[in-house]
């Protein structure tokens, strides 16, 4: 028997939500663009409608390739963070010894990154 087998299945469960959470992020990153070329792709073969093709050239503008990129690898250092954590917490919880709490959790730090990452992203999609 593992000792300390609940302790051990918590870490891992947590360590699971938060890849899901980084593939959900990069799946997202994808899609954004994904949907910025198939955007570009109908403005171009729109050669008829002129309004119709300004108004899809105008969304297109507002995507890029940064936002994309930013969320993919947001995604991709969560999931690099979160591996190191929980293979930290494996060992921590192997060992005898009491062990304090040291500083702000790596898990609030990447989830506040998050959140600014988000919040830059919508601001600069309002105000482009």
């Amino acid at each position: 028997m593992v000792p300390a087998y609940s302790d051990h299945a918590a870490n891992e469960r947590t360590f699971l939500a938060w890849v899901r959470t980084g593939i959900a992020i990069i799946s997202f990153g994808i899609v954004v663009e994904k949907f910025d070329l198939f955007i570009r792709t109908l403005a171009i073969s729109e050669t008829t409608d002129v309004l119709r093709k300004a108004q899809l050239e105008r969304i297109s503008s507002h995507l890029g390739p940064d936002e994309s990129i930013a969320l993919i690898a947001g995604g991709v250092a969560l999931i690099a963070i979160q591996t190191l954590r929980f293979a930290l917490n494996s060992l921590l919880l192997d060992d005898t010894e009491a062990h304090a709490l040291k500083g702000i959790r790596a898990g609030t730090v990447v989830s506040l990154l998050l959140i600014l990452l988000v919040a830059a992203i919508a601001t600069y999609q309002v105000f482009k």
